[in-house]
């Protein structure tokens, strides 16, 4: 098989964490006898300063003839004094609108190896935490209209969040389809007590339920599905929410499975292309200190394959390269724990690599 994939390292740690799973790529073709072809784009501060904008009309044209979009991280304190319009991270939101990818998975999954880094109690840890978190990714307030004005004589900021039925359905479809082949439960949550366009989510997502029957659907609101992620993971198949709730509580069940650096993410919209990335930031404070922690943008790289490639077997042999090393004790920096052996970003690489 023969892929292209577009690659974009990005700003800080970025291009540290995309060498190694682009080494675990090629160790996977190497093995499997597959044709990986890369091609190398900017985005972020870096595109900022080559460019002058955070996301180039050229890397967005080569995203879109690419197979699937590996990245590092974007974003750092060097441009917190450009304009808004144009700050690092803009250029991941226009990304996401450009490629149509509306939906963001992210698992929280505690690996049995790390349960001393899970910060819940142990009777709480040790019932086990593998759920997936499903936010809809470019619609509600994120992209609705962002206005600020002089009443009164003071400042007056307004957000707009915004939902059609269409953009509720799809994502609701993506979370059934992938509960299906799970524990058979959705979990939607919203804040139908209050807010209009959560009483159409709502709604939606209970005709959406109708057409899998064999799926379990509940209703929560979002102020109790905070608390419940910390009280009782364990509950939680697959969560379902919207852009605004899906950021904040993505970042919560992340910490509970011992490290944002483990963790992660997918990209999807409604064919193969897909945007892969770690969860984490660019953590520029350590950025060519070979202390990074590799593994979230390697998983990601599994994900790649077993998402956008259909490449089941090769995925498994990463994460089961993954948990390989984990059992024989190497730890970076921000899993480290008493008894294992410390490692660099590129020794864990490297580990993974061979145990591939």
């Amino acid at each position: 098989m023969e892929k292209k994939i577009a690659v974009i390292r990005g700003d800080g740690i970025g291009p540290e964490i995309v060498n190694e799973a682009v080494a675990v790529l090629d160790a996977v073709a190497a093995k499997f006898g597959h044709t990986f072809r890369y091609s190398d784009v900017l985005m972020g501060g870096c595109a900022i300063d080559e460019c002058g904008v955070p996301l180039p009309q050229a890397t967005v044209d080569a995203c879109l003839a690419s197979d699937a979009v590996l990245l590092g991280a974007v974003g750092g304190p060097k441009w917190d004094a450009v304009p808004k319009e144009i700050r690092p991270e803009r250029g991941l939101l226009g990304l996401r609108g450009a490629l149509g990818l509306y939906a963001n998975i992210r698992p929280a999954r505690l690996f049995p190896q790390l349960r001393r880094a899970c910060p819940l109690r142990p009777e709480i840890a040790d019932k086990g935490i593998d759920f997936l978190m499903v936010r809809e990714l470019i619609g509600g307030v994120y992209f609705g209209e962002h206005r600020s004005e002089q009443a009164d004589g003071q400042e007056k900021a307004t957000d707009i969040m915004a939902y059609s039925e269409e953009e509720i359905r799809r994502i609701a479809h993506v979370a059934f389809r992938l509960a299906e082949k799970r524990r058979k439960k959705v979990t939607s949550v919203d804040k139908a007590n209050v807010l209009a366009t959560s009483r159409l989510w709502r709604r939606v997502v209970a005709e959406v339920a109708q057409g899998y029957p064999d799926v379990e659907l509940s209703h929560m609101y979002v102020d109790n599905c905070a608390m419940q992620i910390v009280r009782d993971p364990s509950q939680f198949d697959v969560i379902v929410t919207e852009n605004l709730f899906g950021d904040i509580l993505s970042d919560e069940a992340s910490i509970i499975t011992g490290s944002i650096g483990m963790i992660p993410s997918a990209s999807l919209g409604g064919g193969t292309l897909g945007l892969y990335e770690p969860i984490h930031g660019s953590a520029p404070d350590i950025a060519g200190t070979d202390t990074a922690d590799p593994i979230g943008t390697i998983l990601a790289a599994a994900e790649l394959l077993r998402d956008s490639f259909d490449l089941m077997e090769e995925a498994r042999a990463v994460e089961d390269a993954v948990s390989r090393v984990l059992d024989a004790g190497y730890r970076c920096g921000d899993i480290m724990s008493e008894g294992c052996t410390a490692v660099g970003c590129r020794e864990m690489g490297r580990l993974i690599r061979e145990a591939i």
